[in-house]
This record gives C-alpha cells, sequence and structure tokens, in this order.
C-alpha cells in the first residue's frame, strides 16, 4: 500500500464498515516500520487492501476489506495469501485476527487459510454491538 492509494482504500473501509478508519488511520500505519499493508488492483483500479501489524514472530490481522462490487471473486483470500507470505519472509510465525460472529463469509475465507477459531470477545463489536471471534494461524 502506498500513500497514493490511502484515499481509495479510506473509501472502501467507509463501504463496508460501520466503524471505519480514517485516512489519517491508514497513513500512520502504512508509515510504521512494524506493519504490512497490501493494495491489490484490477485493470488499475484499487478492489482491496489487507494489513497486518508485527510485534516479535505475531501478526495481528487488521483490516482486510474488498470493494462491494468486486467481492466474491477471491480478491480477499488473494491478499490473505499474500500476506501470509510476506509475514513468513519477516519471521511471523503465528497470525491472529477478531471477525464477527455474523460474518460467516470471512470466516470461511480465514478456516479455508489455516486459521482456528481460538476464542470469543463478547461484545467487541458495536454498530451493531455483536462478538468478535479470535482467529489464530501458526
Amino acid at each position: 500500500m502506498e500513500e497514493a492509494d490511502l484515499a481509495e482504500v479510506a473509501a472502501i473501509e467507509r463501504e463496508n464498515f460501520s466503524r471505519p478508519w480514517t485516512e489519517e488511520g491508514f497513513r500512520k500505519a502504512v508509515v510504521d516500520t512494524h506493519t504490512r499493508y497490501l493494495s491489490a488492483f484490477l485493470n488499475e483500479v484499487l478492489v482491496g487492501y489487507i494489513g497486518m501489524w508485527i510485534a516479535l514472530d505475531e501478526g495481528e490481522i487488521t483490516n482486510v476489506s474488498v470493494k462491494k462490487e468486486y467481492q466474491g471473486q477471491k480478491i480477499g483470500f488473494h491478499l490473505l495469501r499474500r500476506l501470509l507470505e510476506e509475514g513468513e519472509q519477516l519471521g511471523v510465525s503465528a497470525y491472529f485476527l477478531e471477525v464477527r460472529k455474523s460474518n460467516q463469509a470471512a470466516i470461511a475465507l480465514y478456516e479455508r487459510s489455516g486459521f482456528e477459531q481460538a476464542g470469543i470477545r463478547k461484545n467487541f463489536y458495536e454498530d451493531p454491538v455483536e462478538d468478535g471471534i479470535v482467529m489464530c494461524k501458526r
């Protein structure tokens, strides 16, 4: 992900999340040396992104999102696969994330990618309030 991507990334974030990150939030994340953020393009159109914070050998996947009209085309799967590859090159051996309990499409994606459910965070999400499922991959 590059600074030139941030306006479109923030627009996709607003489209898909009730509590979206701001463009400035992404800007701070992208320049941090302990992160990895990737953008996906299809025919020169930014269609999705993914991000991860890295601490020692652990990666916390913070954002995964695909523009609504491009969902269902395995873009999220390819973003996740690429992020895991880059994480491995950076020495990450364990990955964690939270996902809304109702987001069955995302849960299925993570499970297909080797993630397992590790716990529940009661009322983790707002707007609407919902439990978060903690998932991990080692």
